[in-house]
């Protein structure tokens, strides 16, 4: 069992449970899934770089990266219908959770001038969003082996919760939020 999913369930629970009065184990907040997303504006004048993308967060999250499509035409991006313009992957279950451990342990002290994650990044669901300026600071990457320098987004789903509920879960977690 990951050592942050084993300490969710025997630390953080009980804490949740306590401050929020849950009554039972099933409400309280928890971790569904996390979502990794690379848009790649400059998709439209090279081809390789979405691939390039899909390899990158294969390597980081350990499974295959889904091409994302537009979804319609926009003459000013020169942008068509159809055309290749970015990559996602969903990780769940374990894999959640080590990647979870992972980028709070070891990538989020990796960037320069690191000085917290933002408090406000939350959605009236409790979900919580961060950037990643390149991906260059995950350990997976080998920095000579990058084509291009790309940043992405990093999206925690969380269930049944409120924005207050996920902070107080993930700064339990030990997530580096600003002061």
């Amino acid at each position: 069992m990951p050592r942050m999913m084993d300490r969710y369930q025997g630390e953080i629970v009980p804490f949740m449970m306590e401050r929020f009065g849950y009554k039972n184990r099933l409400a309280v907040p928890r971790l569904q899934k996390i979502v990794l997303n690379m848009g790649i504006g400059k998709a439209t004048e090279n081809k390789n770089l979405v691939e390039a993308a899909c390899k990158d967060l294969m390597m980081i999250a350990g499974q295959k990266a889904a091409v994302c499509k537009a979804r319609k035409s926009i003459a000013g991006f020169h942008l068509r219908e159809g055309l290749d313009i970015g990559a996602k992957v969903t990780i769940r279950g374990k894999r959640m959770w080590e990647f979870l451990d992972r980028l709070i342990t070891i990538v989020l002290p990796r960037i320069k001038d690191f000085r917290g994650v933002p408090r406000k990044s939350f959605d009236k669901a409790g979900n919580y969003s961060l950037g990643v300026t390149e991906q260059t600071v995950f350990p997976e990457i080998n920095i000579d082996q990058v084509q291009f320098v790309q940043g992405m987004d990093i999206t925690l789903v969380i269930d049944n919760s409120s924005p207050e509920a996920s902070e107080a879960m993930l700064e339990k977690l030990g997530m580096p939020f600003r002061r």
